[in-house]
């Protein structure tokens, strides 16, 4: 079973803790396993968590031959870690421990020097202040997380979501990451590269909005060939309408969120179907198996074969 460690510093921001407990221990496999054991990890007995105080079940040593660590983020960011904290993500990465940090987590871990060289998010407020203490780290305000293999880092609040199914899809198959994703009540939707929503007034995701229908008339008719004149006219609305506000409420243009949402039923018919990849691209409405086998490695990194390879 895939262990995680979330380790809890002092003031840490209960939101960001809370966030890979419920979502990774809440994870199962299709035989019913749970899928990941979690265990959250401090200095001492007692962590300071503002609200209220909290006792950890493990020391610093739980991170020791965890498979995963999650830094959550803090209330005072640019409080010094303490050696024996620095040491220990150290040692976990130097064991290939795959770590990762949620909203202003990316502060102690970047502090550690492991994110030098490598680009890495925070949330949009302490951008600048990540970029001014770690010029070493490329630091990107718009996007809700970035993996960089064996480090990740996202934004604030509940891009930590997005980031823990990110993290799922790529252990466990898109099918287990969806089912995550449905006990959280959260979209699947919303991609890493998405900007964050900094000043818009609409919702980051679709639900709820007033395009909810078109989304999922879309997810039905995948097979389509649509357009975005199609899309406008399901819609009522105008070409330039519908572009503009569409984006305003998902974060990406119709075209791409379509291209996303047939990429993500070809994962699920990869790894529960035997039907060849000629027959897939058919289903979920690409032009050609050669279209399909392109965007699908452009969204995923990998072909369509060796996705059913890993997760089939």
């Amino acid at each position: 079973m895939h262990t995680v460690a979330v380790l809890a510093l002092d003031q840490v921001i209960p939101f960001d803790l809370s966030t890979p407990i419920e979502v990774f221990s809440r994870t199962r496999l299709p035989d019913g396993r749970p899928g990941y054991q979690v265990r959250v990890c401090a200095e001492r007995p007692e962590v300071d968590a503002g609200a209220f105080t909290l006792r950890a079940h493990h020391t610093l040593d739980g991170l020791k031959g965890a498979d995963t660590v999650i830094v959550p983020g803090t209330a005072a960011p640019t409080a010094p870690l303490t050696p024996e904290a620095r040491e220990a993500l150290l040692a976990a990465a130097a064991d290939g421990t795959r770590i990762a940090s949620i909203c202003t987590g990316t502060f102690p871990l970047a502090a550690t020097g492991l994110l030098d060289g490598l680009r890495a998010t925070t949330h949009w407020l302490a951008a600048d202040l990540l970029a001014a203490l770690h010029p070493k780290v490329t630091v990107d305000p718009d996007v809700l997380y970035v993996d960089n293999g064996r480090l990740l880092t996202s934004a604030g609040a509940a891009a930590g979501l997005d980031l823990c199914l990110h993290m799922i899809r790529g252990d466990y198959g898109s099918a287990v990451a969806a089912d995550a994703a449905r006990l959280s009540v959260m979209p699947l939707e919303r991609e890493g590269g998405q900007a964050q929503f900094i000043v818009h007034d609409h919702a980051p995701t679709p639900q709820g909005s007033s395009f909810e229908p078109l989304l999922a008339w879309l997810q039905d008719n995948l097979d389509r060939n649509l357009t975005v004149a199609d899309m406008a006219a399901h819609a009522g609305v105008s070409t330039r309408t519908l572009m503009r506000r569409f984006r305003e409420q998902t974060g990406t243009s119709p075209l791409q969120w379509l291209h996303r949402a047939r990429v993500r039923q070809a994962q699920h018919l990869l790894e529960t179907t035997r039907h060849p990849v000629e027959r897939i691209a058919e289903q979920v409405g690409f032009g050609s198996p050669t279209a399909f086998r392109d965007r699908f490695k452009r969204t995923t990194g990998v072909s369509p074969q060796a996705y059913r390879r890993t997760f089939g």
